[in-house]
């Protein structure tokens, strides 16, 4: 017993030492350090539309990848567009039907090579002198096509101010609406079950069927329940103030929508001499005279969306019109509502 004690003594000493030791390691390595957390981020709000302007859902750039790219043309429309006669003047400013045009994004180098086109072939004959050639290819690119480049549809924007080339409805190089939903890759499907509609109107007021259809897809992705940011109505995205004699107050109505918008671009094109290129701009809240800096005057406002979309004569004219996806593609080369917050990708 007596030679055993040292053995325990010793033993209760060392275990001391390895319990002092052990609280030193635990003290250097769980010390509480105090770090600011990141404030987290609100959630961004998608919105249809802005103040006057319109956003309409992007088509994803995914989209355009999962459609094979055809080179198949289809025939020129031989419908005849009747002249238009309507002399009812429209009071409404330009730009009650301007478009915020969500599709609108990325830049040149995102450009993806038509799925459905050019379904049409020629290309447009009109040349202005003061806006030089009209830059028309038959391939359609981030800033050309069939019916002029972007910078001539353009014209005197980044100059003394928009002046378009004049140019009439049977002058450009447009799909029939018909014929275009046939097509592999077709942007017109959402469309399906108004084309007898775009096609009787387009009829009734000397327009073409596709560009009914192609005001449809740019301001509301030819869904008749969209409502804009400012109060505007259906397919055509109607301004309140046409919205009087709606069936039952609804001015979503298809064909009522249809027809109205119909109306409101032959009466326009009516007071615009038939200049084509300036009553669609003038849909999107164009003017003559319009220059860059002004169309981009409300990008750092609390109305971003309220710029006028520099892309759109192009989009149009050398997407929609042609059975093209303009969004998809990704066409033009200013894409300036991309800066806008919320954009969609």
């Amino acid at each position: 017993m007596l030679l055993a004690l040292p053995i325990v003594i010793l033993s209760a000493i060392l275990s001391v030492q390895a319990d002092i030791a052990h609280g030193a390691h635990v003290a250097r390595h769980h010390a509480r350090i105090s770090v600011p957390r990141a404030p987290l981020e609100s959630p961004k709000l998608k919105k249809r539309k802005s103040c006057k302007a319109r956003n309409k859902t992007k088509a994803k750039s995914t989209e355009a990848k999962k459609i094979q790219t055809s080179t198949k043309t289809t025939k020129k429309s031989t419908a005849a567009a009747k002249p238009t006669n309507n002399s009812n003047s429209n009071n409404n400013k330009s730009n009650n039907n301007k478009s915020n045009n969500k599709g609108d994004s990325g830049n040149t180098n995102n450009f993806v090579a038509p799925a459905a086109g050019p379904p049409v072939a020629g290309l447009i004959h009109i040349n202005v002198d003061r806006c030089g050639g009209n830059g028309a290819t038959k391939k359609i690119t981030s800033t050309t096509g069939p019916n002029g480049s972007l910078d001539w549809l353009n014209c005197g924007i980044n100059s003394g101010g928009w002046n378009p080339p004049y140019m009439g409805v049977n002058d450009i190089i447009a799909a029939d609406l018909t014929q275009a939903l046939t097509q592999p890759g077709t942007p017109f499907k959402a469309c399906s079950d108004f084309v007898w509609m775009f096609e009787k109107y387009a009829n009734q007021y000397g327009l073409k069927a596709i560009m009914l259809a192609s005001f449809a897809m740019q301001e509301s992705s030819c869904n008749p329940s969209t409502v804009g940011g400012a109060g505007e109505q259906g397919l055509m995205q109607l301004t309140k103030d046409k919205c009087g004699g709606a069936p039952g107050g609804n001015c979503r109505d298809p064909e009522f929508n249809i027809k109205t918008g119909a109306k409101y671009f032959a009466e326009t094109l009516s007071n615009n001499n038939g200049n084509l290129l300036l009553s669609i701009g003038m849909y999107n809240g164009w003017y003559k005279g319009l220059t860059v800096a002004k169309a981009t005057a409300a990008k750092d406002s609390a109305c971003c969306y309220c710029q006028n979309n520099l892309d759109y004569l192009h989009q149009f004219m050398n997407g929609w019109v042609l059975n093209v996806n303009a969004y998809s593609s990704s066409l033009g080369k200013y894409h300036n509502l991309q800066v806008c917050p919320g954009k969609q990708s």
